[in-house]
């Protein structure tokens, strides 16, 4: 159940900044995001008395910081000016297959033929969803969007294998307080000049991806892989861009094509085959 509510609250979260986009500028956003969940987080910490990280631990840290807290939150807020939610919810739907490639690089294992095949199958689909979308061309917001998950594996990668070590909630709750102070300078520069609208669905979006996305969710997800295991969990995780298609529709009133489900389902079927060859 736990792992199954991270995922849930993950798959609110591109509605959620959608929502945030209405009252606030995309600088605003992120910043906002981080300095809030670092607030939250300074609070757990300090009340569980967690020990600090080894100096060994802190480099992973940083990525987890760089890649989860400052660069997927940017580079997504970004994409979603201008690209629709369900789009988006498709082109970040092969993280988990990026995910696992960087873990596999950055282990030093080799994962077998079948992994590799369907791996660049999810990743062709993909492209090509992007450019039919397109007219052949990549727009703007789909290269933030690729930035964005890039970065975001390379976050999750080091996350995961640090948390063979700290307690996963940890990894996240330092990861955002390593990157409070360039929060609160994205805050400080970016509230001056861009517009604030305090409308309901901005103040909501705003602080779900702060105290859930940015946080709360990581603290449910990891304790849920702990309890049910890594692969296990991670098969839950598969519903995720499906979930954020439904919300994309009843929430944001978005309509798509017939090539956006039929491309998340593809990518879908790829990730349980990467799943399963990396597991075997």
């Amino acid at each position: 159940m736990l792992a199954a509510l991270g995922v849930l609250s993950f798959s609110f979260s591109f509605p959620g900044t959608a929502w945030a986009l209405e009252g606030f500028g995309p600088w605003s956003v992120t910043g906002i995001r981080g300095a809030l969940a670092a607030a939250i987080a300074v609070v757990a910490l300090v009340v569980t008395r967690a020990p600090r990280p080894r100096r060994a631990d802190r480099t992973a840290l940083i990525v987890v910081a760089v890649g989860c807290v400052i660069g997927f939150p940017l580079l997504t807020t970004l994409a979603l000016q201008t690209s629709s939610t369900a789009h988006s919810a498709v082109v970040i739907g092969v993280l988990p297959m990026a995910t696992a490639t960087i873990g596999a690089l950055r282990t030093g294992r080799h994962p077998s033929k079948v992994f590799w095949a369907a791996a660049a199958t999810g990743a062709a689909a993909v492209i090509t969803f992007t450019l039919a979308q397109n007219h052949g061309r990549p727009t703007v917001a789909d290269l933030y969007l690729f930035c964005g998950l890039l970065v975001c594996a390379a976050g999750y990668a080091e996350g995961g294998r640090l948390s063979a070590r700290l307690p996963g909630w940890q990894v996240i709750a330092w990861g955002v307080v390593l990157a409070a102070p360039v929060s609160l300078a994205v805050c400080a520069i970016a509230l001056p000049v861009e517009p604030v609208h305090l409308g309901a669905k901005a103040v909501t979006g705003m602080l779900y991806v702060s105290a859930v996305s940015q946080f709360g969710g990581f603290v449910v997800w990891y304790r849920g892989m702990g309890l049910i295991g890594v692969a296990r969990a991670s098969q839950l995780q598969l519903a995720q861009p499906l979930l954020t298609l439904v919300w994309a529709v009843l929430l944001l009133g978005e309509r798509m094509t017939a090539a956006v489900p039929l491309t998340a389902v593809v990518v879908l079927g790829c990730i349980v085959v990467t799943q399963r060859a990396r597991a075997a």
